[in-house]
């Protein structure tokens, strides 16, 4: 039987990786939504605007997860959909400070954590947001609260869960009467594509998976 990679084993193998940094754009290629005429991976516009998420790693029941939130229905962008923890950096802020401000904000994140590095920018054209993911790892499980009006739901996702081959598919979304063709991961009944599923595709290539969605016909919801 195979055993699970400790909270320490993942720490010290992330932190390898992210020290020597690597552009992975070709597994924000991967995830990208197709066709998407005017975005390609690995080009940040100079205009864009800088914007941080939060990687968290911390144990559940002897099993390494991350945390994701499914956005609050009347927010103004992303309205419903499930994203890391994170937002726009403020003013002469640090990208990893505003990563752990905005978790502190969206999730209530008080635990005390360790930042390993970071996974490559990608950039969103419909905020034109330069989204900076910061990894970290915090050695117990926190206390989390959705913030009122922005967060509906926290979810607490295993590595495991995430790096089942099931759970990566495809499917479709219409957009001004055109299919777009969706790679997507299947957690906890919920659907995670675009820029989160990017996040999380480079994420399992650093932790030496390689994430390949799977030719699925399904139609993903609107």
């Amino acid at each position: 039987m195979e055993v699970a990679p400790t909270l320490y084993q993942i720490e010290a193998q992330v932190r390898a990786v992210l020290d020597a940094p690597t552009p992975r754009h070709e597994t924000h290629n991967a995830f990208a939504p197709r066709p998407r005429v005017g975005w390609q991976a690995g080009v940040i516009p100079s205009g864009a605007r800088a914007a941080a998420a939060l990687v968290l790693f911390y144990p559940v029941a002897h099993q390494v997860h991350v945390v994701l939130t499914r956005r609050a229905g009347t927010l103004g962008q992303h309205a419903g959909q499930v994203s890391l923890p994170g937002g726009a950096v403020d003013g002469d802020e640090s990208v990893e400070a505003a990563a752990l401000r905005e978790a502190r904000e969206e999730i209530g994140l008080t635990a005390d954590v360790r930042v390993l590095g970071r996974l490559s920018p990608l950039y969103i054209p419909v905020s034109n947001f330069a989204l900076h993911p910061v990894v970290a790892v915090s050695d117990e499980r926190p206390r989390l609260t959705p913030a009122l009006g922005e967060v509906e739901q926290i979810l607490e996702v295993s590595l495991d869960e995430l790096r089942h081959p099931d759970h990566l598919r495809q499917g479709w979304r219409w957009r001004e009467g055109q299919a777009i063709r969706v790679p997507y991961f299947e957690l906890q009944g919920e659907r995670v594509w675009g820029a989160t599923a990017m996040v999380l595709g480079e994420l399992l290539t650093v932790l030496d998976t390689d994430p390949s969605p799977d030719a699925s016909g399904e139609t993903a919801r609107t």
